[in-house]
């Protein structure tokens, strides 16, 4: 009686992938190959489309923050400058400080 042979002695010595099951199915198997690098094509632009997409998200941030902080200084010229041409119509001696306050405190306290 002959010895069953297990799945990994016949894939090893080619008796369940025959060359005659290539020939036979060549052309199905040309496409599922095909399909397969397709896939996996795919994939990878795809990832590769999200990892820029994720950087382009960060640079828009910083421009973003960045807009709005030349926003906030130019918002900040404008008043001033604004501010200075209504004291200079109006004639009022007024002038933006050069040195901080300085703050007195008495003894008592």
């Amino acid at each position: 009686m002959a010895e069953k042979d297990s799945i990994f002695t016949r894939a090893l010595h080619g008796r369940i992938l025959t060359g005659k099951m290539f020939t036979r199915y060549w052309f199905q198997l040309v496409v599922i190959l095909a399909m397969l690098l397709v896939y996996i094509t795919n994939v990878f632009s795809v990832r590769s489309k999200m990892e820029h997409i994720a950087r382009l998200n960060d640079r828009l941030a910083v421009v973003q923050t960045e807009s709005i902080r030349v926003r906030g200084d130019y918002m900040s010229r404008i008043r001033e400058s604004e501010m200075r041409h209504m004291l200079d119509s109006l004639h009022i001696p007024l002038a933006v400080q050069q040195q901080p306050p300085f703050h007195a405190r008495s003894k008592s306290r």
